[in-house]
Protein backbone atom coordinates (compact mmCIF):
# COMPACT_ATOMS: atom_id res chain seq x y z
CA UNK A 1 0.00 0.00 0.00
CA UNK A 2 0.91 3.56 -0.40
CA UNK A 3 2.23 5.38 2.41
CA UNK A 4 1.05 8.78 3.51
CA UNK A 5 -1.87 10.24 2.66
CA UNK A 6 -4.69 8.28 0.48
CA UNK A 7 -5.17 9.42 -3.11
CA UNK A 8 -8.98 10.94 -2.62
CA UNK A 9 -8.80 14.45 -2.90
CA UNK A 10 -9.31 16.67 -6.13
CA UNK A 11 -7.24 16.50 -8.52
CA UNK A 12 -6.59 20.72 -8.02
CA UNK A 13 -4.52 19.01 -4.57
CA UNK A 14 -2.30 16.60 -6.37
CA UNK A 15 0.23 19.06 -5.91
CA UNK A 16 -0.24 21.77 -8.06
CA UNK A 17 -3.20 24.32 -9.22
CA UNK A 18 -5.88 23.44 -12.38
CA UNK A 19 -3.53 23.86 -15.64
CA UNK A 20 -4.97 25.33 -18.01
CA UNK A 21 -4.63 23.32 -21.68
CA UNK A 22 -5.66 26.31 -23.36
CA UNK A 23 -3.03 28.62 -22.30
CA UNK A 24 -0.59 25.98 -21.25
CA UNK A 25 0.07 27.84 -17.80
CA UNK A 26 0.84 25.95 -14.87
CA UNK A 27 1.40 27.37 -11.19
CA UNK A 28 4.25 25.83 -9.01
CA UNK A 29 3.62 22.88 -6.98
CA UNK A 30 2.50 22.61 -3.31
CA UNK A 31 4.72 19.86 -1.78
CA UNK A 32 2.30 16.89 -1.44
CA UNK A 33 2.89 14.32 0.81
CA UNK A 34 2.04 10.93 -0.90
CA UNK A 35 3.77 9.46 -3.63
CA UNK A 36 1.53 9.05 -6.17
CA UNK A 37 0.60 12.81 -5.85
CA UNK A 38 4.31 13.88 -5.96
CA UNK A 39 4.56 12.10 -9.25
CA UNK A 40 1.70 13.34 -10.95
CA UNK A 41 2.24 17.20 -9.71
CA UNK A 42 6.54 16.87 -10.69
CA UNK A 43 4.69 15.08 -14.13
CA UNK A 44 2.37 17.85 -14.61
CA UNK A 45 4.84 21.04 -13.67
CA UNK A 46 7.67 19.46 -15.76
CA UNK A 47 4.60 18.86 -19.07
CA UNK A 48 2.19 21.57 -18.92
CA UNK A 49 0.36 19.99 -22.17
CA UNK A 50 0.09 16.51 -20.24
CA UNK A 51 -3.36 16.03 -19.28
CA UNK A 52 -3.88 13.19 -16.16
CA UNK A 53 -7.61 14.44 -15.70
CA UNK A 54 -10.21 11.78 -17.09
CA UNK A 55 -12.20 11.47 -20.28
CA UNK A 56 -15.34 13.24 -19.31
CA UNK A 57 -19.11 14.21 -20.40
CA UNK A 58 -19.99 16.97 -18.71
CA UNK A 59 -23.56 17.02 -19.74
CA UNK A 60 -26.51 14.62 -20.76
CA UNK A 61 -25.67 14.60 -24.80
CA UNK A 62 -22.73 16.65 -24.30
CA UNK A 63 -19.21 15.81 -26.23
CA UNK A 64 -16.57 14.35 -24.57
CA UNK A 65 -13.51 16.06 -23.23
CA UNK A 66 -10.31 15.76 -20.62
CA UNK A 67 -11.34 17.23 -17.31
CA UNK A 68 -8.43 17.58 -14.93
CA UNK A 69 -11.02 18.61 -11.65
CA UNK A 70 -11.42 15.19 -11.05
CA UNK A 71 -10.45 12.70 -7.58
CA UNK A 72 -8.63 10.25 -8.07
CA UNK A 73 -10.88 7.69 -6.17
CA UNK A 74 -10.34 5.82 -2.79
CA UNK A 75 -10.45 2.24 -2.69
CA UNK A 76 -12.50 0.82 -0.33
CA UNK A 77 -11.38 -2.64 2.25
CA UNK A 78 -11.96 -4.64 -0.86
CA UNK A 79 -11.20 -2.73 -3.22
CA UNK A 80 -7.90 -2.25 -5.62
CA UNK A 81 -6.69 0.50 -7.08
CA UNK A 82 -5.19 0.72 -10.27
CA UNK A 83 -3.31 2.67 -12.74
CA UNK A 84 -4.92 2.05 -16.02
CA UNK A 85 -2.30 1.20 -18.58
CA UNK A 86 -4.80 0.33 -21.38
CA UNK A 87 -8.79 1.09 -21.85
CA UNK A 88 -11.00 -0.19 -24.67
CA UNK A 89 -13.85 1.37 -26.60
CA UNK A 90 -17.35 0.16 -26.99
CA UNK A 91 -20.56 0.83 -29.04
CA UNK A 92 -22.53 2.59 -25.98
CA UNK A 93 -19.78 4.77 -25.23
CA UNK A 94 -20.76 7.12 -28.25
CA UNK A 95 -24.55 5.86 -27.60
CA UNK A 96 -24.53 7.56 -23.95
CA UNK A 97 -24.21 11.49 -25.38
CA UNK A 98 -26.02 10.73 -28.52
CA UNK A 99 -29.01 9.32 -27.23
CA UNK A 100 -29.23 10.66 -23.37
CA UNK A 101 -29.12 7.09 -22.12
CA UNK A 102 -28.48 5.25 -19.09
CA UNK A 103 -26.72 8.30 -17.32
CA UNK A 104 -28.33 10.64 -15.22
CA UNK A 105 -25.63 11.99 -12.75
CA UNK A 106 -22.60 14.77 -14.48
CA UNK A 107 -19.66 15.48 -15.12
CA UNK A 108 -19.57 11.31 -16.04
CA UNK A 109 -16.33 9.73 -16.32
CA UNK A 110 -16.81 6.88 -19.42
CA UNK A 111 -15.20 3.60 -20.22
CA UNK A 112 -15.97 0.30 -19.01
CA UNK A 113 -12.83 -2.29 -20.14
CA UNK A 114 -9.48 -1.71 -17.85
CA UNK A 115 -6.11 -3.24 -18.07
CA UNK A 116 -3.09 -1.75 -15.69
CA UNK A 117 -1.12 -2.19 -12.52
CA UNK A 118 -2.30 -2.56 -8.88
CA UNK A 119 -1.32 0.98 -7.42
CA UNK A 120 -2.51 0.57 -3.29
CA UNK A 121 -4.85 -2.56 -2.58
CA UNK A 122 -8.04 -2.20 0.31
CA UNK A 123 -7.04 -3.45 4.06
CA UNK A 124 -9.07 -6.86 3.36
CA UNK A 125 -7.72 -7.29 -0.21
CA UNK A 126 -4.93 -10.95 0.22
CA UNK A 127 -4.92 -11.96 -3.19
CA UNK A 128 -3.30 -9.00 -5.18
CA UNK A 129 -0.04 -6.94 -4.05
CA UNK A 130 0.69 -3.61 -5.50
CA UNK A 131 2.34 -4.06 -8.93
CA UNK A 132 0.08 -6.73 -9.95
CA UNK A 133 -1.15 -6.42 -13.89
CA UNK A 134 -4.93 -7.09 -14.14
CA UNK A 135 -7.66 -6.36 -16.29
CA UNK A 136 -11.24 -6.09 -15.34
CA UNK A 137 -14.53 -4.63 -15.94
CA UNK A 138 -15.65 -1.07 -14.95
CA UNK A 139 -18.79 0.40 -13.97
CA UNK A 140 -21.00 3.46 -15.24
CA UNK A 141 -19.75 5.91 -12.09
CA UNK A 142 -16.63 7.94 -12.33
CA UNK A 143 -14.90 5.67 -9.37
CA UNK A 144 -14.96 2.61 -11.32
CA UNK A 145 -14.71 4.41 -14.97
CA UNK A 146 -12.02 3.82 -16.96
CA UNK A 147 -11.24 6.90 -19.10
CA UNK A 148 -8.55 7.74 -16.67
CA UNK A 149 -5.37 7.06 -15.46
CA UNK A 150 -7.14 5.47 -11.94
CA UNK A 151 -10.25 3.87 -11.04
CA UNK A 152 -11.07 0.96 -8.18
CA UNK A 153 -12.71 -1.86 -8.44
CA UNK A 154 -13.43 -4.85 -6.10
CA UNK A 155 -10.76 -6.77 -6.14
CA UNK A 156 -13.16 -10.18 -5.91
CA UNK A 157 -13.83 -9.44 -9.77
CA UNK A 158 -10.49 -9.00 -11.41
CA UNK A 159 -7.88 -11.26 -13.27
CA UNK A 160 -4.28 -11.53 -13.50
CA UNK A 161 -2.41 -10.76 -16.43
CA UNK A 162 0.03 -13.18 -17.78
CA UNK A 163 3.23 -12.44 -19.81
CA UNK A 164 1.66 -14.16 -23.34
CA UNK A 165 -0.87 -10.92 -23.51
CA UNK A 166 -0.28 -7.26 -23.16
CA UNK A 167 -2.13 -4.93 -21.20
CA UNK A 168 -3.94 -3.61 -24.46
CA UNK A 169 -5.10 -7.40 -25.60
CA UNK A 170 -6.04 -7.58 -21.70
CA UNK A 171 -8.32 -4.70 -22.18
CA UNK A 172 -10.64 -5.90 -24.90
CA UNK A 173 -11.43 -8.60 -23.00
CA UNK A 174 -14.28 -7.85 -19.79
CA UNK A 175 -16.98 -6.05 -21.37
CA UNK A 176 -17.59 -8.18 -24.15
CA UNK A 177 -16.51 -11.43 -22.51
CA UNK A 178 -19.09 -10.76 -19.78
CA UNK A 179 -21.82 -9.72 -22.50
CA UNK A 180 -21.52 -13.62 -23.57
CA UNK A 181 -20.42 -15.28 -20.25
CA UNK A 182 -23.79 -13.55 -18.12
CA UNK A 183 -26.14 -14.30 -20.65
CA UNK A 184 -25.32 -17.75 -21.01
CA UNK A 185 -23.85 -19.18 -17.60
CA UNK A 186 -25.85 -17.32 -14.70
CA UNK A 187 -27.68 -19.29 -12.29
CA UNK A 188 -29.45 -16.15 -9.95
CA UNK A 189 -32.92 -15.85 -10.77
CA UNK A 190 -32.69 -12.56 -11.08
CA UNK A 191 -30.33 -12.73 -13.77
CA UNK A 192 -30.79 -11.96 -17.98
CA UNK A 193 -29.59 -15.21 -18.75
CA UNK A 194 -30.70 -18.44 -20.24
CA UNK A 195 -28.89 -20.44 -17.52
CA UNK A 196 -26.21 -23.44 -19.70
CA UNK A 197 -23.90 -25.14 -17.59
CA UNK A 198 -20.39 -23.12 -17.25
CA UNK A 199 -17.76 -25.07 -18.79
CA UNK A 200 -16.07 -24.83 -15.80
CA UNK A 201 -18.66 -26.54 -13.94
CA UNK A 202 -19.36 -30.05 -13.80
CA UNK A 203 -20.06 -31.59 -17.34
CA UNK A 204 -20.09 -27.66 -18.39
CA UNK A 205 -17.67 -28.41 -21.12
CA UNK A 206 -19.92 -31.55 -22.48
CA UNK A 207 -23.93 -31.09 -21.57
CA UNK A 208 -23.86 -29.27 -25.16
CA UNK A 209 -22.29 -31.54 -27.74
CA UNK A 210 -23.28 -32.36 -30.78
CA UNK A 211 -25.97 -29.70 -30.37
CA UNK A 212 -25.39 -26.43 -33.05
CA UNK A 213 -24.96 -23.16 -31.95
CA UNK A 214 -25.66 -20.03 -34.31
CA UNK A 215 -23.55 -16.65 -33.75
CA UNK A 216 -24.69 -13.36 -35.62
CA UNK A 217 -21.59 -10.97 -35.85
CA UNK A 218 -18.95 -13.55 -35.37
CA UNK A 219 -16.16 -11.27 -36.23
CA UNK A 220 -18.13 -8.55 -33.58
CA UNK A 221 -15.83 -8.18 -29.99
CA UNK A 222 -18.97 -10.04 -28.66
CA UNK A 223 -19.45 -12.78 -31.71
CA UNK A 224 -15.84 -13.78 -31.13
CA UNK A 225 -16.19 -14.13 -27.31
CA UNK A 226 -19.16 -16.01 -28.09
CA UNK A 227 -17.95 -18.18 -30.77
CA UNK A 228 -15.04 -19.05 -28.03
CA UNK A 229 -17.53 -19.84 -25.36
CA UNK A 230 -19.77 -22.06 -28.08
CA UNK A 231 -16.70 -24.35 -28.33
CA UNK A 232 -15.75 -24.55 -24.55
CA UNK A 233 -19.35 -25.77 -23.73
CA UNK A 234 -19.04 -28.00 -26.66
CA UNK A 235 -21.53 -27.16 -28.94
CA UNK A 236 -21.23 -28.69 -32.57
CA UNK A 237 -21.25 -27.41 -35.27
CA UNK A 238 -20.79 -23.56 -34.29
CA UNK A 239 -21.95 -21.34 -37.24
CA UNK A 240 -21.70 -18.16 -37.61
CA UNK A 241 -22.38 -14.84 -39.77
CA UNK A 242 -19.78 -12.40 -41.01
CA UNK A 243 -17.80 -11.08 -43.65
CA UNK A 244 -15.76 -13.92 -45.53
CA UNK A 245 -12.76 -11.94 -45.10
CA UNK A 246 -13.00 -12.74 -41.47
CA UNK A 247 -13.64 -16.57 -41.94
CA UNK A 248 -10.08 -17.36 -41.07
CA UNK A 249 -10.13 -15.59 -38.02
CA UNK A 250 -13.44 -16.92 -36.68
CA UNK A 251 -12.77 -20.38 -37.62
CA UNK A 252 -9.32 -20.17 -35.48
CA UNK A 253 -11.40 -19.33 -32.59
CA UNK A 254 -13.66 -22.10 -33.04
CA UNK A 255 -16.53 -21.59 -36.00
CA UNK A 256 -16.65 -24.31 -38.08
CA UNK A 257 -18.86 -22.61 -40.60
CA UNK A 258 -18.98 -18.85 -41.65
CA UNK A 259 -21.99 -17.52 -43.45
CA UNK A 260 -22.00 -14.02 -45.09
CA UNK A 261 -23.44 -11.68 -43.44
CA UNK A 262 -24.42 -10.00 -47.08
CA UNK A 263 -26.93 -12.84 -48.00
CA UNK A 264 -30.62 -12.53 -47.53
CA UNK A 265 -32.56 -12.77 -44.21
CA UNK A 266 -34.23 -16.29 -45.99
CA UNK A 267 -30.54 -16.89 -47.40
CA UNK A 268 -28.95 -17.25 -44.19
CA UNK A 269 -31.88 -19.26 -42.65
CA UNK A 270 -31.97 -21.82 -45.38
CA UNK A 271 -27.85 -21.96 -45.35
CA UNK A 272 -27.88 -22.96 -41.32
CA UNK A 273 -30.47 -25.38 -42.22
CA UNK A 274 -28.50 -27.05 -44.52
CA UNK A 275 -25.34 -27.07 -42.10
CA UNK A 276 -27.43 -28.73 -39.15
CA UNK A 277 -29.32 -31.22 -41.36
CA UNK A 278 -32.02 -31.98 -39.06
CA UNK A 279 -30.85 -30.96 -35.90
CA UNK A 280 -32.75 -28.07 -33.91
CA UNK A 281 -30.91 -25.00 -33.11
CA UNK A 282 -31.59 -24.29 -29.54
CA UNK A 283 -29.35 -21.42 -28.64
CA UNK A 284 -28.50 -18.79 -30.81
CA UNK A 285 -26.47 -15.39 -29.76
CA UNK A 286 -26.81 -12.06 -32.02
CA UNK A 287 -23.76 -10.16 -31.27
CA UNK A 288 -25.37 -7.34 -33.72
CA UNK A 289 -29.22 -7.17 -31.95
CA UNK A 290 -30.32 -4.68 -34.97
CA UNK A 291 -34.27 -5.22 -36.73
CA UNK A 292 -32.67 -7.08 -39.62
CA UNK A 293 -30.57 -9.43 -37.50
CA UNK A 294 -33.13 -10.60 -34.46
CA UNK A 295 -35.88 -12.20 -36.62
CA UNK A 296 -33.28 -14.23 -38.18
CA UNK A 297 -31.74 -15.33 -34.78
CA UNK A 298 -35.41 -16.47 -34.02
CA UNK A 299 -36.61 -17.47 -37.35
CA UNK A 300 -33.20 -20.11 -36.80
CA UNK A 301 -34.54 -21.23 -33.65
CA UNK A 302 -36.05 -24.48 -33.02
CA UNK A 303 -39.04 -24.25 -30.75
CA UNK A 304 -37.84 -24.21 -26.97
CA UNK A 305 -34.59 -22.57 -28.41
CA UNK A 306 -33.24 -19.13 -26.89
CA UNK A 307 -32.11 -16.08 -29.02
CA UNK A 308 -29.68 -14.27 -26.83
CA UNK A 309 -29.77 -10.68 -27.72
CA UNK A 310 -27.78 -7.45 -26.57
CA UNK A 311 -30.26 -4.81 -27.75
CA UNK A 312 -33.66 -4.27 -26.58
CA UNK A 313 -36.08 -6.63 -28.86
CA UNK A 314 -37.47 -5.97 -31.90
CA UNK A 315 -38.64 -9.25 -33.19
CA UNK A 316 -41.82 -8.39 -34.78
CA UNK A 317 -45.08 -9.64 -32.81
CA UNK A 318 -46.43 -11.59 -35.53
CA UNK A 319 -43.27 -14.14 -35.81
CA UNK A 320 -43.81 -14.92 -32.12
CA UNK A 321 -46.41 -17.95 -31.99
CA UNK A 322 -47.56 -18.99 -28.02
CA UNK A 323 -46.67 -22.89 -29.10
CA UNK A 324 -42.99 -21.95 -29.73
CA UNK A 325 -41.47 -21.80 -26.31
CA UNK A 326 -39.10 -19.02 -27.54
CA UNK A 327 -37.41 -17.88 -24.73
CA UNK A 328 -35.78 -14.39 -25.57
CA UNK A 329 -32.72 -12.63 -23.65
CA UNK A 330 -31.99 -9.36 -23.57
CA UNK A 331 -28.56 -9.78 -21.90
CA UNK A 332 -27.06 -6.96 -19.80
CA UNK A 333 -23.44 -7.84 -19.46
CA UNK A 334 -21.87 -6.20 -16.64
CA UNK A 335 -20.37 -8.58 -13.89
CA UNK A 336 -20.88 -5.17 -10.89
CA UNK A 337 -24.91 -5.77 -10.66
CA UNK A 338 -25.99 -7.86 -7.59
CA UNK A 339 -27.28 -10.58 -9.86
CA UNK A 340 -24.33 -10.63 -12.18
CA UNK A 341 -21.47 -10.93 -9.29
CA UNK A 342 -21.74 -14.23 -8.10
CA UNK A 343 -21.28 -15.28 -11.94
CA UNK A 344 -18.53 -12.54 -12.07
CA UNK A 345 -16.53 -14.19 -9.25
CA UNK A 346 -16.19 -17.15 -10.84
CA UNK A 347 -15.65 -16.43 -14.18
CA UNK A 348 -12.49 -14.14 -12.91
CA UNK A 349 -11.23 -16.77 -11.11
CA UNK A 350 -11.36 -19.53 -13.95
CA UNK A 351 -10.00 -16.27 -16.71
CA UNK A 352 -5.93 -16.49 -16.13
CA UNK A 353 -5.66 -19.65 -16.65
CA UNK A 354 -8.10 -19.70 -20.27
CA UNK A 355 -5.99 -16.46 -21.40
CA UNK A 356 -2.61 -18.64 -20.15
CA UNK A 357 -3.92 -21.79 -22.06
CA UNK A 358 -5.02 -19.98 -25.19
CA UNK A 359 -8.81 -21.36 -24.46
CA UNK A 360 -9.77 -18.01 -24.67
CA UNK A 361 -8.32 -15.66 -27.02
CA UNK A 362 -8.36 -11.44 -26.92
CA UNK A 363 -9.62 -9.64 -29.73
CA UNK A 364 -7.27 -8.26 -31.98
CA UNK A 365 -6.72 -4.47 -31.22
CA UNK A 366 -5.47 -1.80 -32.40
CA UNK A 367 -4.20 1.46 -30.34
CA UNK A 368 -5.12 4.93 -31.02
CA UNK A 369 -3.28 7.72 -30.79
CA UNK A 370 -2.60 10.47 -28.67
CA UNK A 371 -4.41 9.01 -25.09
CA UNK A 372 -7.74 9.79 -23.77
CA UNK A 373 -7.91 12.74 -26.15
CA UNK A 374 -7.69 9.90 -29.66
CA UNK A 375 -10.60 8.14 -28.14
CA UNK A 376 -13.44 10.71 -29.10
CA UNK A 377 -11.88 9.73 -32.79
CA UNK A 378 -12.43 6.73 -32.08
CA UNK A 379 -15.83 6.36 -31.42
CA UNK A 380 -16.67 7.99 -34.28
CA UNK A 381 -15.37 5.05 -36.42
CA UNK A 382 -16.93 3.06 -34.53
CA UNK A 383 -20.43 5.27 -35.22
CA UNK A 384 -19.09 4.71 -39.24
CA UNK A 385 -18.73 0.94 -38.98
CA UNK A 386 -15.25 1.52 -40.14
CA UNK A 387 -14.00 -1.03 -37.43
CA UNK A 388 -13.60 -4.59 -38.49
CA UNK A 389 -12.65 -7.57 -36.38
CA UNK A 390 -10.65 -5.48 -33.90
CA UNK A 391 -10.86 -3.76 -30.45
CA UNK A 392 -9.94 -0.19 -30.26
CA UNK A 393 -7.62 0.55 -27.51
CA UNK A 394 -6.57 4.18 -25.65
CA UNK A 395 -3.71 4.59 -23.57
CA UNK A 396 -4.81 7.11 -20.93
CA UNK A 397 -1.33 7.55 -19.64
CA UNK A 398 -0.34 9.02 -23.03
CA UNK A 399 0.29 12.57 -23.30
CA UNK A 400 -2.93 14.34 -24.51
CA UNK A 401 -2.50 17.54 -26.87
Amino acid sequence: MLDGDRPGVRRDDLGTASIKRTSRTVTSPRPPRNPLHLYLALLQHACPDYSEGPLVLPAKKGEWIVNNDFPVPTPGPKDVLVKIVATALNPVDRKIPKYGMIIENFPYVGGTYAAGTVEEVGAEVTNFARGDKIFYQGWFDNPRATFQQYGIVPAEVVAKILDNITFEQAASVPLSLSTVATGLYNHDPKARSVGFTAPWEEAGSTSFSGKPAFIIGGSSSVGQYAIQFAKLSGFSPIIATASLHNEALLKSLGATHVIDRKLSHDEIVREVSKIVAGKPVEYAYDAISLADTEPIAYDVLAPGGSPLLVLPDVIPAEKKKEDDNKKIVVVFGNVQTPENRQLGVDLYRHLTEYLEKGLIVPNRIEVLPNGLAGIPEGLERLKADKVSAAKLVGRPHWETP
